[in-house]
């Protein structure tokens, strides 16, 4: 079980467990490996699941009716993914989920989350201040994209996220920064 260390590193990074609590919270996550371009989640799938990155990079995104990519989250190593909205209702989902790397993750349903948490009660507090820290991410995301410039968007992105750079293309940051292809070149010509 190679992700095990992973996994202890992963939640005691919030909250420290015994040995033993550890070793009743390990079975509920189950390991998936995913070739690049696989899918985790698919549209219109039912959504029982979150998962956490041990190894790769995901995206979620979703098509608008004209057919373009809108890509809400990268996910690397250490953070969570899934369809939020369909996963809180178990219900079908509205984005993909997709390896851009090959991936190792751990899955983690809503049950079996569930079940740990009453098992082993410190998995509550990991899991809330996930879930809070997710929820602060999110929306300062969508305040810079309210109120930033493209330039000061795509400055921020850099300086956060600079390794982002060298793993995805040009035209999946601008997909995910809402720019052109064409204004994301500009930028990184004047940057």
């Amino acid at each position: 079980m190679e992700y095990a260390s992973f996994l202890r590193r992963h939640i005691s990074e919030i909250v420290p467990l015994s040995d033993e609590a550890f070793e009743n919270v390990l079975p509920f996550f189950k390991p998936k490996a995913l070739k690049r371009k696989e899918y985790l989640v698919r549209n219109g799938q039912r959504v029982t699941s979150e998962f956490v990155v041990v190894e790769g990079l995901l995206k979620a995104s979703l098509y608008d009716d004209s057919g373009k990519e809108h890509i809400l989250q990268f996910a690397m190593e250490g953070w969570w993914v899934s369809d939020y909205p369909a996963y809180a209702m178990q219900g079908k989902g509205e984005m993909d989920v997709q390896a851009l790397e090959h991936c190792m993750v751990l899955e983690l349903s809503m049950a079996d989350k569930e079940a740990m948490c009453a098992l082993v009660p410190e998995m509550y507090r990991f899991h809330a201040r996930k879930a809070f820290g997710g929820y602060v991410a999110l929306q300062k995301r969508v305040l810079s994209m309210m109120r930033n410039s493209a330039k000061e968007k795509y400055e921020l992105l850099l300086h956060q996220y600079p390794q982002l750079f060298q793993r995805v293309s040009k035209t999946m940051i601008a997909h995910y920064l809402g720019l052109s292809r064409e204004t994301l070149s500009r930028l990184e010509k004047n940057g």
